[in-house]
């Protein structure tokens, strides 16, 4: 079949196609056919690679993708799961931040016993994980600590510093908090300082005490624990949670849990010895030697 005139199409019905930079329909020229350091089609960024390679990365700008997720490539990310707390429940674990604070200030300003005051040897930290891992650190909170601290009566606490702390937990599906506060420094009376300590959380704003506090013996340990339930309610919406203490001649804290499981249960079906067992791990997780 011999060639078509010069200048006619070469397949009919269509126009000549000339080469080379055309006039879009919506502006000047365009350059093309998006080679080296020229803009992409929807004038992002220069392309790299020849006139027909492709940007490296994924086709929207991003890391290099496979083609295939098996092949280590992209993935579509996991649904989030529905939060538990929001709306009146996210005020409940304000409030339990609250008490956490307080308590400092009654832990600071009580007591007086007989006895003397002794040698500074442990601290309280905050790490990063709780529980063997099943709590992050979400906030410190310890410069709230040291202002309830701030003119703290000495006759039971000497050199008193401040720790606070909410954990989340570590599985987003749990949707549990932790809040530990606690203090440190030479503590004359433990058995005081820790009761002081609790009952501070019953002048706390928006909670109240739905189970008295009690000593829990834990198996295998002499350390005394004691712990009560706590009711928190805001805006009709109300939430019980166990909040345990410890003391001895340095260290002074509490920890208070907030799930999900607890907030569907009545304050007496807690289970406080689980709760108390969770506060000595937390503990030996916290307390540390000096130096």
């Amino acid at each position: 079949m011999p060639p078509p005139p010069q200048g006619q199409p070469q397949y009919p019905g269509r126009p000549p196609q000339p080469h080379g930079p055309q006039p879009g329909p919506y502006g000047p020229p365009q350059p093309g056919p998006y080679g080296p350091g020229q803009p992409g089609p929807y004038g992002g960024p220069p392309q790299q690679g020849g006139p027909y390679g492709p940007p490296p990365g994924g086709p929207y700008g991003g890391p290099p993708q496979a083609p295939f997720p098996q092949q280590g490539g992209w993935a579509p990310p996991p649904v989030p799961p529905k939060k538990f707390w929001s709306g009146p429940k996210a005020a409940i674990i304000g409030v339990s931040v609250a008490v956490a604070v307080a308590v400092l200030g009654w832990a600071g300003n009580r007591g007086g016993g007989s006895g003397s005051f002794p040698e500074a040897t442990h601290k309280v930290t905050l790490p990063k994980t709780l529980l063997g891992g099943q709590y992050t650190l979400a906030q410190d909170l310890s410069e709230q600590g040291e202002s309830a601290l701030a003119g703290a009566s000495e006759a039971n606490i000497r050199d008193p510093k401040g720790v606070v702390g909410q954990y989340a937990s570590a599985d987003a599906k749990q949707a549990g908090v932790l809040v530990l506060s606690a203090l440190y420094g030479r503590i004359k009376d433990p058995d005081d300082a820790r009761e002081s300590m609790l009952k501070g959380a019953a002048g706390s704003e928006g909670a109240t005490i739905a189970v008295p506090p009690k000593d829990i013996e834990v198996p295998g340990s002499d350390v005394v624990v004691t712990c009560q339930v706590l009711t928190a309610a805001s805006a009709g919406d109300k939430s019980s949670f166990p909040m345990c203490a410890w003391a001895d001649g340095n260290t002074n804290g509490s920890v208070a849990e907030v799930s999900p499981k607890a907030a569907t249960q009545s304050p007496e079906s807690l289970d406080l010895r689980a709760a108390a067992a969770n506060t000595l791990k937390v503990r030996e997780e916290v307390r540390k030697p000096i130096g």
